[in-house]
């Protein structure tokens, strides 16, 4: 715990920037709780627990990127102690300890260990539920335990939904180890409960779909991350030396592993969702796999060189971070992530002069206001219709294309925030159309900024001689 707390610190900042995801996250938490679930009536409703959470958070600590992202920080901590209580169990104290410090270490959780999302709480949870699983394997268990257990998963599966699949990988688990009828038994009550309790919300986000849109199909090259942890984990499978009827580590581990990215897959085949960040907590199951590794090399060193044996963990732990160090570095840097909000709303602040108008292509780049509205102060938003707080929406609701057309007529200079180049998308909206269309017949760029994914033109009304030529 302390060393995955420790590492989640380093750079937690990431030099102050927030990208598009973690700024829907920090909208969000800044409204009332009226507001708040006025907009999970027509969007996101599948984070509604979260967004309540950091809400709570943001109103007793502030909005910061402190915390914004040191729950996720605390959660992935936590996984890693479920980790090593479940290695230590299993497979030996130096199995438990490489399984629980390698988690952190692994390039998808370094990516989410610091992000203001659900992700790591979401495998927090999971980590709880295995261990929870895994003391009912080993010891007798009263029906308290076996509730805590189904109500963990519950508030999982409440955080987000596609984590239930982890009940798969847990049935996995008791097929393996051959568990009692009557432990086979409760779990299916208490699996069976909580998966009744998240019925509503699957059954109510499905009419949120469409945001999923922009998730391409599955392809080929999309199967190549998954092979790869797919053989690692089955590597330090075999090397616990997996038998059927006895709990061991791979037992554990690689269903958790296997049944997430697997199940994911099969998913996307009827509609595109394939995320790694949807599964993360299958990288509990890789870490519990990895540190079983590292166990047995522990022992096989200790049969022939006793002394050498206690210096196998931290040697591998050293030669594991150097080598990683680059993508660590990486991983915390403003440059991992697509775009920065804060960053462009500096931009704007020493661009912008009073009584500017200010354009979002795509609308959804309204966020950087939403984060920043001081930045935005003295601007006009001359396509929006009613705000992101108003319309129960993440980017407002904007007028009708010649709405558009009339306002942008009307002024003399108008700022246009949008994506950078490298990053940019073709423009399909008709309402965004309208305003580059516009922009680029009669308004000229005087200025022009792009910084970390995110770009503002300033553009201003050409001479009527130059509009009538």
């Amino acid at each position: 715990m302390l060393w995955t707390f420790a590492f989640g610190l380093w750079g937690l900042s990431r030099q102050d920037s927030v990208w598009r995801d973690e700024a829907a996250t920090w909208q969000v938490a800044q409204r009332s709780t009226v507001e708040i679930w006025h907009m999970l009536a027509h969007v996101d409703v599948v984070h509604g627990l979260y967004y309540l959470l950091m809400h709570l958070l943001f109103e007793c600590f502030g909005p910061s990127t402190t915390t914004l992202r040191l729950p996720s920080v605390l959660a992935t901590a936590v996984a890693a102690a479920c980790v090593a209580v479940i290695g230590c169990r299993l497979a030996g104290a130096w199995a438990g300890l490489a399984g629980g410090m390698a988690l952190s270490l692994l390039p998808a959780v370094q990516f989410y260990l610091q992000e203001g999302r659900s992700y790591a709480l979401v495998a927090a949870g999971a980590g709880v539920s295995t261990l929870l699983l895994v003391t009912a394997l080993q010891r007798p268990v009263r029906r308290r335990h076996w509730a805590a257990y189904g109500a963990t998963v519950f508030l999982v599966g409440l955080l987000n939904w596609l984590s239930l699949m982890i009940l798969a990988a847990h049935m996995a688990t008791l097929l393996w180890t051959r568990a009692e009828r009557r432990v086979f038994a409760r779990w299916a009550v208490a699996a069976g409960c909580a998966s009744a309790g998240v019925l509503p919300l699957i059954m109510f986000s499905r009419s949120q779909s469409a945001q999923l849109s922009w998730i391409p199909p599955l392809s080929w090259h999309m199967l190549i991350g998954p092979g790869v942890l797919l053989t690692i984990g089955g590597v330090g499978a075999l090397l616990d030396r997996p038998r059927a009827g006895r709990l061991s580590s791979a037992a554990v581990g690689l269903p958790l592993l296997a049944v997430p990215q697997l199940g994911l897959i099969a998913l996307s085949l009827v509609q595109p969702i394939f995320l790694d960040r949807y599964i993360l907590y299958s990288m509990l199951g890789l870490a519990l796999l990895l540190g079983t590794a590292v166990g047995s090399a522990v022992q096989a060193v200790k049969l022939r060189f006793p002394p050498a044996a206690k210096w196998v963990l931290p040697t591998l732990l050293a030669l594991a971070m150097l080598a990683l160090l680059p993508q660590s570095l990486a991983k915390r840097s403003p440059a991992s992530r697509v775009d920065d909000v804060l960053a462009v709303a500096s931009d704007v602040r020493h661009l912008k002069q009073n009584g500017d108008a200010v354009l979002f292509v795509p609308s959804a780049r309204r966020d950087t206001k939403s984060v920043c509205p001081e930045a935005f102060a003295g601007l006009r938003d001359i396509a929006l219709a009613e705000t992101p707080e108003a319309s129960g929406t993440l980017k407002g609701t904007e007028s009708a294309p010649p709405r558009i057309r009339a306002a942008i007529l009307a002024e003399h200079r108008v700022l246009l925030v949008t994506d950078a180049s490298r990053v940019s998308r073709p423009v399909t909206a008709d309402r965004d159309k309208t305003k580059i269309t516009m922009l680029r017949r009669y308004f000229t760029p005087v200025a022009d900024e792009q910084i970390r994914g995110r770009r503002v033109t300033v553009y201003e009304r050409r001479k009527p001689s130059l509009n009538r030529a």
